[in-house]
């Protein structure tokens, strides 16, 4: 008699256990979601701040994708990683992504930047959401798509259809960086 009041108490207890961890978790992974939503949106006020043209051409878009990242270096070799989301203007579908770089040259410090990738077609954002990429030897520089006159100014074209800025802390970076960024896909956040 003992061992089955023991059992059912047992039991009863796992499963509270199990549906207790369930919830804290959804919460957590909506923590997370509403997040990077915040800091999405922090980084698209930042673009707007110093490009206020860069607003007409996310709003016209197929879709943007929204990342703040932080980087270390020390002497010869840096790296990083940061948070962000694409967001598909059509469908409101937002899938939510992260960033690894790896950089090589000389410096030291850290150094937080936000990068904002405007995509012209739906091809241009479902290649970058599905395939995640793989970005070597970036330069940021001011440029204009030649079509839509000086919507995308401040913007460098780094793959078809697709426009990136990109601000330090310092604001609107004109350089010239070596580095190597991967953007993917958080599973378990979509």
């Amino acid at each position: 008699m003992r061992m089955k009041t023991f059992m059912k108490t047992f039991t009863i207890l796992t499963v509270l256990m199990a549906m207790t961890v369930a919830v804290v978790s959804a919460a957590t992974v909506e923590e997370k979601r509403q997040k990077i939503r915040d800091v999405t949106n922090e980084t698209l006020e930042e673009v707007y701040s110093a490009q206020p043209k860069a607003r007409d051409a996310v709003a016209n878009a197929a879709g943007y994708a929204a990342f703040t990242i932080t980087d270390a270096k020390i002497i010869f070799l840096g790296g990083g990683g940061g948070k962000g989301m694409a967001v598909n203007n059509s469908t409101g579908q937002e899938i939510f992504m992260g960033a690894d770089d790896v950089q090589i040259g000389f410096g030291l410090g850290v150094k937080k930047y936000d990068v904002l990738f405007v995509f012209e077609t739906e091809k241009a954002l479902q290649d970058f959401t599905n395939n995640g990429w793989d970005v070597g030897g970036q330069a940021t520089v001011a440029a204009t798509d030649g079509v839509g006159g000086d919507s995308l100014e401040g913007a460098v074209s780094v793959a078809p259809d697709t426009w990136m800025y990109q601000l330090t802390d310092k604001g609107l970076e004109a350089s010239i960086t070596l580095r190597g960024i991967h953007y993917f896909q958080v599973k378990e956040l979509n």
